[in-house]
């Protein structure tokens, strides 16, 4: 992973951007800019694009886990074809307070780097999609984006802007030196269960704010109570299932961001 942040870096700095596709917006209000980067076909027969949003002056837009205040981002890639899967890569967001509860999102612009697998690796691609984010400055609105662009397998050469965005995803665990990571489980008074977690890792510097994700969609997750002590970070949340149902938790498949002022560290999985 430091190799490919040093070549991502290297290549960055050098290489010339290609063409884009401009994006078609339904209510732009707090969008400057909207943009499909069609980015580079890869030696493994993959495709990374990426969708560039600029935003206006003070408005900001939410990550991946937006935070009680926030909108969830959401992508629907039909009428695509010659693509069998689509992974976007979320940079590392910031962490902002609204009327007193905890977002997580960016301000100014953001660069998701789009990575496209394929049925036939040496053939056109075409993208098409639609995205729903949420806008906020004084309130949060929601915005409709609609995108499409032909990714040819003769663009090779990589764009630097993606390249970038890629260096700033969160380190990964063993990036981060993570030691053990121990989950503890209870029933919560009144409904849905209580998640205990100690990470142990060094800090990340500053104040450190933990996000919590369930595999399952339909499990609401409340922002974590975190504390350091030494070389743990312990966080402790609640998951109620939106629908009032009872759920089994995966430990395996939680998924654990440490976010500080300056990094964040991507931790999946914990044991009991």
């Amino acid at each position: 992973m430091k190799h490919i942040r040093t070549l991502c870096s290297a290549l960055a700095a050098a290489l010339s951007v290609g063409a884009m596709a401009p994006a078609v917006a339904g209510d732009t209000t707090g969008i400057s800019k909207v943009e499909l980067r069609p980015g580079w076909r890869m030696d493994d027969g993959t495709h990374m694009a990426a969708l560039h949003i600029v935003l206006e002056p003070g408005w900001k837009t939410y990550w991946r886990a937006p935070g009680d205040a926030g909108i969830p981002p959401q992508f629907d890639w039909t009428g695509s074809r010659n693509i069998t899967g689509i992974s976007a890569n979320w940079p590392t967001p910031e962490v902002f307070f609204e009327q007193g509860m905890r977002s997580v999102g960016y301000t100014s612009d953001v660069v998701i780097p789009l990575h496209l697998e394929a049925d036939a690796a040496g053939a056109e691609m075409h993208l098409e999609g639609d995205m729903t984010i949420g806008i906020c400055k004084d309130i949060c609105i929601p915005a409709q984006l609609s995108f499409e662009a032909t990714l040819p397998p003769s663009q090779t050469r990589p764009d630097p802007t993606i390249a970038a965005a890629l260096t700033d995803m969160p380190y990964t665990a063993r990036e981060a030196n993570v030691g053990t990571v121990k989950c503890r489980i209870e029933p919560a008074r009144d409904g849905g269960l209580v998640l205990h977690t100690r990470i142990d890792m060094p800090s990340v510097g500053g104040t450190e704010y933990v996000v919590v994700e369930a595999a399952n969609p339909h499990i609401w997750v409340a922002e974590p109570d975190s504390k350091r002590d030494g070389g743990s970070l312990y966080a402790s949340t609640r998951l109620v299932h939106v629908e009032g149902r009872s759920f089994a938790l995966d430990r395996s498949k939680l998924r654990f961001t440490v976010i500080g002022p300056s990094r964040a560290v991507d931790i999946q999985g914990c044991t009991p």
